[in-house]
Formats: structure tokens, C-alpha cells, sequence
């Protein structure tokens, strides 16, 4: 019995991709040797480039983040500024160098984004915000204030070191 089993189409050649980067090394050396500037990049690259970033943020460990656009951007960037650094005849496998790329690009976006966050978190702290909180006639003025504090404390990324932390730091 045969079966015809389907060979499974990826979003991106690999094969395709690899001669891409080959021809654009091929250009890379042909500008250097005459004196010209770097050529831009082929559509093909840019458009394997771009899909590979969005594939990868849709992976469970990256979908629900809001700032995904800008974690897509920084890895087209990186891809962009590493591009010449790959050696076809190191790997055969483009695909999976800049999808390392990609990746690490995603976790520093995450990793600055969470500093930001406990940043505006020990902002908010700090700054009386219930002196802040304006609420309507018909509202519980103190339930409300205390339910927002207390949400503020749950949801809260920053160590609770932090402030410990800051205060050593003015001590010496």
C-alpha cells in the first residue's frame, strides 16, 4: 500500500533563503571591492525576515504580550544588523540562525518592558495616590481608594527588595 503523504509547506524555503543569503554575500564583496556602499537587502530577505519574527510571536510565551509589535520590530532590526554576520559556510540553516536572533530580541524586549513596569509601579507608590483618586458623590470614597491600592499591590512586578534596595543605596 502507498501512501501519498503530503510533504508539509513551511512559511519559510530554507533552501531559498540559504541561496538568498549566498547571492547577497556574493553582492556584499562585489560593493566592497569597487568601493560602493552595502546593497539593500532583496525583498525575498526582508519578507523571510518579517515572517519569521511573526511566527515566533505567536508562540504561547509571546501572543498575549501588548507591546508584540514592538517585539516583531526589534527582531526585524536585529536580523537586519546581524545579516552579513552569517556564515553559509559555517551552517546550511539560515532559518534557524535568525530565529535565535528573533528570540533573545523578544526576551530584552520583555525584559525592558517589565523594568518599565516597576518603574511606573514605584512611581504610583509613591506618589499618595490616594490623594489623587477622585471619586463621585454616590461612590465609597475609602473602599474605592483601598480596592485600587490593594489591586496595585497584588499586580505588583517589583520586588518588594526594591525599596530596600534604593534606601541602602542613599545610606552609602
Amino acid at each position: 500500500m502507498a501512501t501519498n503523504a503530503k510533504k508539509k509547506v513551511h512559511y519559510v524555503n530554507n533552501k531559498e533563503f540559504l541561496e538568498a543569503i549566498v547571492e547577497r554575500k556574493q553582492l556584499l564583496r562585489e560593493a566592497e571591492e569597487s568601493g560602493e556602499s552595502k546593497p539593500q537587502i532583496s525583498n525575498y530577505l526582508g519578507e523571510c525576515i518579517l515572517k519569521i519574527a511573526n511566527h515566533l510571536s505567536y508562540r504561547p510565551n509571546f501572543i498575549n504580550y501588548t507591546y508584540r509589535d514592538e517585539m516583531i520590530s526589534d527582531g526585524i532590526e536585529n536580523s537586519l544588523q546581524y545579516i552579513d554576520n552569517f556564515d553559509p559556510e559555517k551552517s546550511k540553516n539560515p532559518f534557524a540562525y535568525f530565529t535565535q536572533i528573533i528570540y533573545f530580541a523578544f526576551i530584552r524586549r520583555i525584559t525592558k518592558e517589565k523594568k518599565q513596569q516597576k518603574i511606573k509601579d514605584r512611581i504610583l507608590k509613591r506618589s499618595n495616590i490616594q490623594d489623587m483618586i477622585v471619586v463621585q458623590a454616590h461612590d465609597d470614597e475609602a473602599d474605592y481608594q483601598t480596592q485600587y491600592i490593594d489591586f496595585l499591590d497584588k499586580y505588583n512586578f517589583a520586588d518588594p527588595d526594591d525599596d530596600d534596595k534604593d534606601k541602602d543605596k542613599k545610606k552609602k
